[in-house]
């Protein structure tokens, strides 16, 4: 599923700038829709229901998987994550058209190879998050915080900041798979729960960290969106850490095919 996520980034981008220069910018939405009721269909007659042995767990005891200190760096890690990396993406066509000077054409292929970094990046993040979940988190972490100010500083040339792009959906995405593994590990008896939690973290790093970038780009200061970008992904690496040094404390077992199954290999 995830695995998907980051395949609509390489194909459905593209897609979607072609048809709004096609039929308007509205069409997209239109088709999306439809996909969307067909989508509906497919899920209700493919994806099996809950197996005759399954026990429900009750709201009680979802929420009170909500009390545990394991849980809650998980999802604040995918919050500061994605708010990072997407708050500088979200002003990624301004800063090739106008500092890189790129061709207004090229940007889709630019945001093509974001996408490509990002897919390669979900994949190998859950193979090695299976034997390393906690270096490959903290690593991720590192290297985006690095990347976004290169970024900054080398916007000016074109080639360089291309590459750039590709290796922040590299590193800048690597990590999700294991962090929703380790969210769901860490709810105990309530995995649902915990694999919401990490989704809903995603996506609320995703609006705070961008209206943020755009906060500080209409201050009189002009910040840039990569310089907000590297602030927040810096904070990845706390509760990242923090993960790691309690679980080095105890006794540990490993995440397993979780995270395969969460990175959708």
């Amino acid at each position: 599923m995830g695995a998907g996520a980051m395949l609509a980034n390489v194909v459905g981008v593209p897609l979607g700038a072609f048809a709004g220069q096609l039929v308007g910018w509205r069409g997209p939405f239109w088709a999306l829709a439809v996909l969307a009721v067909a989508a509906m269909a497919l899920i209700a007659r493919y994806v099996p229901h809950d197996a005759v042995g399954h026990q429900a767990v009750s709201m009680r005891s979802e929420l009170s998987a909500l009390r545990s200190g394991r849980l809650r760096p998980a999802p604040a890690a995918c919050a500061t994550t994605t708010g990072g990396v997407l708050s500088t993406y979200s002003s990624i066509s301004p800063l090739l058209t106008g500092r890189a000077h790129l061709a207004t054409g090229l940007v889709p292929l630019v945001l093509v190879g974001f996408g490509v970094g990002a897919l390669a990046g979900f994949l190998a993040g859950g193979r090695f998050g299976d034997r390393r979940p906690h270096a490959t988190t903290i690593v991720a972490a590192a290297a985006t915080t690095v990347l976004l100010p290169v970024i900054c500083l080398l916007s000016g040339y074109a080639a360089p900041t291309v590459a750039l792009v590709a290796l922040l959906g590299l590193f800048g995405l690597g990590a999700n798979p294991v962090l929703i593994s380790l969210g769901v590990r860490f709810a105990g008896e309530a995995p649902t729960l915990g694999s919401a939690l990490a989704v809903s973290a995603f996506n609320l790093g995703t609006a705070i960290g961008s209206w943020i970038a755009g906060l500080a780009l209409d201050s009189p200061w002009g910040a840039r969106p990569s310089a907000v970008g590297t602030a927040i992904t810096a904070l990845t690496l706390i509760p990242t850490i923090a993960i790691a040094v309690v679980q080095r404390r105890r006794p540990t077992t490993p995440t397993g095919a979780g995270i395969h199954r969460a990175a959708g290999t």
